[in-house]
């Protein structure tokens, strides 16, 4: 059972214990996240944007194929979420991507979801009237590699109905792990210096 709301009606007006009771149900409301994440990606599922699979199967392509290289989990459930926006943001699917994985990832791999629809584009902009190389514009950055690789290896390439593509059932455990806990966030304490 949720803890009872508090009364207050202005933040000012709150007392630490009312803030604390408000820690309380945040704790308890935190621990449902790993479950709407699943759930959003399954959202996934009802449209294709016009591509051979649907965007879950492509997200599950693109995770499924990073596992398979060995990739170690954090990176997987990168991998697994990197359009998890295509629906809520279509416009700037990548941020929203990389803002849900921020506190539970590392820099590096929220990075490379953050960039991945610029990189990304050098397969199909040209297409579209665009600059196939807006890439260029991070050369010289210590993760353009690794972006360029993931885009490569594991994202132009998912979009085949014939692929031996895992269920998001054997990705759950992993999706639970790394939403277990954040690593950094506003909300956390500072490390002592």
């Amino acid at each position: 059972m949720p803890p009872a709301p508090t009364r207050f009606t202005a933040m000012r007006d709150a007392t630490r214990e009312d803030y604390q009771q408000i820690g309380r149900h945040s704790l308890e409301f935190f621990q449902g996240l790993p479950g709407r994440i699943l759930s959003h990606l399954r959202i996934l599922g009802t449209d294709t944007g016009g591509y051979a699979v649907d965007r879950l199967t492509h997200s599950l392509q693109t995770a499924t194929r990073a596992q398979r290289d060995g990739r170690d989990e954090e990176y997987v459930v990168c991998a697994l979420l990197h359009d998890i926006g295509d629906t809520l943001a279509c416009m700037n699917h990548a941020q929203l991507a990389a803002t849900v994985l921020a506190p539970f990832v590392s820099e590096k791999n929220r990075w490379i979801v953050e960039q991945h629809a610029i990189f990304q584009g050098y397969y199909f902009f040209h297409h579209l009237g665009l600059d196939r190389n807006l890439r260029e514009r991070f050369r010289g950055h210590e993760w353009f590699r690794d972006c360029a690789e993931f885009c490569e290896k594991y994202d132009q390439n998912s979009f085949d109905p014939g692929y031996d593509t895992l269920p998001l059932d054997a990705f759950e455990p992993a999706v639970r792990k790394v939403f277990a806990a954040p690593k950094h966030s506003l909300y956390l304490p500072e490390a002592p210096a």
